[in-house]
């Protein structure tokens, strides 16, 4: 292979994640000819074809197929030697590429980023807001430095640090203050509102309820927490939501909040990167960040539903 560029596995892996030239060439703030070249020099480079071009999408040949995990590594090692530089030098700075999930992101990500910059004026931090299924994929490519999560993972290519842990609040319409608190077994009989697949929170809830499989015609599903909490003030139905979140989806919502009976359902809040990135000692002084930043935002709203 001859004149092989960086540049251009890196616009080989953007149009395999997104599988259309356009897509691609947008998030690589190029032209889509330009990208379209650089893909053709790189086919010729490699001496064999990598995408099937369609009319609406391309996909990866066999070769491509096989081509594209190689690329990924090569990619992620180049990406760990950039971190080992930032590591070398004495102030933790330039880019921060870190994961949150939603349901983490709205309450918590405004102290995290605040905290951050008093502390390390020099830091570039990227945010990307989406479920944990996407975010570990993305750690594990190389895309991400590290995803704020519940834990556990349990992928052995990642550092797991707990950071906290928060217990369920229940929500349910302002007239239902007066009634008594459900069990686990009683909320499978109720209208449940939970967040739609892909949620981690959506699963601890359903675990807590203990409806793994065979759910209630009477569950309905949601995009969103505030979307949940709305529905529960119109009547709707009931919901759980993390204690993080009750300031924020509940101020403007006319509901009820109460606590479960010990023992409280629960997660535990975490951050993971990969146990191979050179950054591990300045993602623990992060996690840090992180911990202080939950603890005063904690110490300020001390919940005391009915």
């Amino acid at each position: 292979m001859k004149n092989l560029t960086l540049k251009q596995l890196r616009y080989f892996e953007a149009l395999v994640r997104h599988g259309h030239f356009g897509r691609a060439a947008d998030a690589c703030a190029i032209t889509q000819p330009a990208l379209s070249m650089q893909i053709k020099d790189l086919e010729e480079s490699v001496g064999a074809p990598l995408f099937e071009r369609g009319a609406r999408q391309v996909r990866l040949t066999g070769f491509g197929e096989e081509f594209a995990p190689r690329a990924r590594d090569v990619l992620r090692a180049v990406d760990e030697l950039e971190e080992l530089a930032r590591m070398s030098r004495d102030s933790l700075g330039g880019r921060l590429r870190i994961g949150v999930i939603p349901t983490i992101a709205p309450y918590l990500l405004p102290s995290i980023i605040g905290n951050l910059m008093a502390r390390y004026s020099t830091l570039d931090i990227r945010v990307r807001e989406t479920v944990t299924p996407k975010l570990i994929t993305e750690l594990a490519d190389g895309q991400l430095d590290a995803a704020i999560v519940a834990l556990p993972v349990s992928e052995p290519m990642f550092k797991e640090v707990a950071l906290f842990d928060e217990a369920f609040v229940l929500v349910r319409p302002g007239d239902d203050a007066d009634k008594p608190v459900p069990d686990a077994e009683m909320l499978r009989e109720m209208r449940l509102l939970l967040l739609e697949e892909g949620h981690c929170f959506r699963d601890q809830a359903l675990s807590f309820c203990n409806m793994h499989s065979a759910l209630p015609r009477e569950l309905l599903d949601g995009s969103s927490l505030s979307t949940l909490v709305q529905m529960v003030s119109a009547g709707i139905g009931v919901t759980l939501i993390p204690e993080m979140a009750v300031p924020v989806e509940t101020r403007s919502a006319v509901v009820s909040l109460s606590r479960f009976a010990a023992p409280q359902p629960s997660r535990t809040i975490g951050m993971i990167w990969r146990k191979t990135s050179p950054l591990g000692d300045q993602l623990l002084q992060i996690a840090d960040v992180v911990r202080q930043s939950s603890d005063a935002l904690r110490a300020r709203y001390h919940p005391d539903p009915a």
